[in-house]
C-alpha cells in the first residue's frame, strides 16, 4: 500500500501527497510537527488548550493554507512524512474544510 496525506481545502483544493524518501520515527516526526506549530503560530483547536498530535496536523494545515500546499512542495512532502510517521498510518485525510481527519 502507498503511504499518502490528502488535503482538502474545499472544492478543486484537494492536495494528494506521496511520502518520498525514507519514513520518519514517530518522535522525530511529532518533533517536527511541534516546531512547526510554533513556527506558523497556530492556535489550539479545543478550548483547554490541549493538543493531540492530530490536533496540530489539523491546525497547521489550516494555518498555513492552499498556498503552502501548492507553492512550497518541499514543505508539504514534509508534512506528509510527519504526518504519516507520527499518527501512524498509511493514509491520511485531513479534511480542513470540514474540520476533520480520517485514516
Amino acid at each position: 500500500m502507498r503511504s499518502q496525506v490528502i488535503v482538502v481545502f474545499g472544492p478543486g483544493q484537494e492536495y494528494t501527497l506521496a511520502a518520498a524518501g525514507p519514513g520518519w520515527a514517530a518522535d522525530a516526526a511529532r518533533r517536527w510537527l511541534d516546531e512547526q506549530f510554533v513556527a506558523n503560530d497556530c492556535e489550539p483547536l479545543r478550548s483547554s488548550g490541549k493538543v493531540l498530535t492530530a490536533d496540530k496536523v489539523m491546525a497547521l494545515a489550516m494555518t498555513v493554507g492552499a498556498p503552502r500546499f501548492a507553492g512550497d512542495a518541499d514543505w508539504a512532502a514534509e508534512f506528509a512524512r510527519a504526518t504519516l510517521a507520527a499518527l501512524g498510518r498509511p493514509l491520511v485525510r485531513v479534511d480542513v474544510a470540514g474540520g476533520a481527519i480520517s485514516y
